[in-house]
């Protein structure tokens, strides 16, 4: 006789065939008969029908497979819980842990701490890949970034100043400053495994600077100027600002030093009817939307191939921002990111 092995059948093709052997073993057939026709040994199906005897039906009903759900763990569900809440509403150093970011080392003496268990830095990893979470880069953030200003701003502020300009049809307009530097460069490169490959950059540093602002409409405004930037720069660029906007311009700018000095709010003071300016909350670089159209700029000007002199790197910096004043769609896709998405 050719036997089958059931152990390789689905689990409802074993029930029906179990259902089968005690409805032949009913109606008179022997063991050795059955086990001829459903191809199993005549042992199995003796055991089978002596099971059916003892408990009817429900003896005979196959049982969920492998181990329950939670056994052999070594921590239990409510302490899985405990273990998360720590780790996303908690930095270490909070709970006197001699770390800065959570590590699988740092997780490890978390977990003896709470609990005494003194767990195998492979079965943390184990752990924290079950509960889908993946060794990140961490934002930054300043240190001296003042949390309730930055609430503020988001919740009271800002949407006063949105609520002013659409009430006078004034345009928002983001600005800063950035600096772009021949010997950067970004983007990776694929080259053979173990074999870094390498670019050539020129021996001398030569910058290019430049003051921008962006709309959530995509429009983009920008001057490159040489030098620090200073009062009379900074006058520069938005009397160029105003003489080429057809409404009120309401520009919000960060707090560095020339922003408030005494020349520039005396002329702002005399052109309120035509320009307001207003300041982020200090070491907040994440709320301003002009720093990714930094972002954009210094990827795709670094991304080709390098300047080697000043002139050059002012022509890619230059080309690149013209290119987007032609795409507006590009720049209002900035704001949809989750830390500026407050300002579409």
């Amino acid at each position: 006789m050719d036997k089958r092995d059931a152990r390789k059948l689905s689990t409802e093709a074993q029930q029906e065939l179990r259902m089968l052997a005690v409805q032949l073993k009913e109606s008179g057939k022997k063991y050795n008969e059955i086990a001829e026709i459903i191809k199993v040994h005549p042992t199995t199906i003796c055991t089978w029908y002596k099971a059916y005897q003892k408990g009817g039906i429900e003896a005979l009903k196959i049982k969920k497979r492998g181990r329950r759900i939670g056994a052999c763990k070594t921590l239990s569900p409510l302490q899985e819980d405990e273990i998360r809440k720590h780790l996303i509403d908690k930095y270490p150093d909070q709970l006197k842990l001699p770390f800065a970011l959570w590590t699988r080392v740092a997780v490890q003496q978390l977990i003896n701490e709470l609990f005494s268990i003194k767990m195998p830095i492979r079965t943390v990893g184990e752990y924290l890949m079950r509960w889908n979470f993946t060794p990140q880069r961490p934002l930054r953030n300043a240190y001296k970034q003042n949390p309730k200003a930055v609430d503020d701003w988001l919740k009271n502020e800002y949407p006063s100043i949105a609520k002013r300009a659409k009430k006078e049809k004034a345009e928002i307009h983001w600005g800063d400053e950035t600096g772009l530097c021949n010997d950067s460069y970004h983007g990776r490169s694929y080259a053979p495994c173990g074999e870094t490959p390498s670019i050539k950059l020129h021996p001398r540093c030569e910058r290019v600077n430049l003051i921008s602002t962006i709309t959530n409409q995509g429009k983009v405004r920008f001057m490159v100027y040489d030098g620090k930037m200073n009062s009379q720069t900074l006058l520069q660029f938005m009397k160029r600002l105003v003489k080429g906007a057809s409404h009120k311009i309401f520009l919000i700018l960060d707090n560095l030093k020339v922003h408030h000095s005494r020349i520039v709010k005396a002329w702002l003071a005399d052109n309120e009817a035509e320009i307001e300016v207003f300041y982020l909350p200090s070491y907040s670089p994440e709320l301003n939307p002009d720093e990714y159209l930094n972002c954009d700029l210094k990827a795709g000007v670094h991304s080709k191939t390098p300047a080697r002199t000043k002139t050059q790197l002012k022509k890619k910096a230059i080309s690149h921002l013209r290119m987007l004043q032609q795409v507006p769609g590009r720049v209002k896709k900035y704001f949809r990111h989750s830390k500026i998405a407050y300002a579409v």
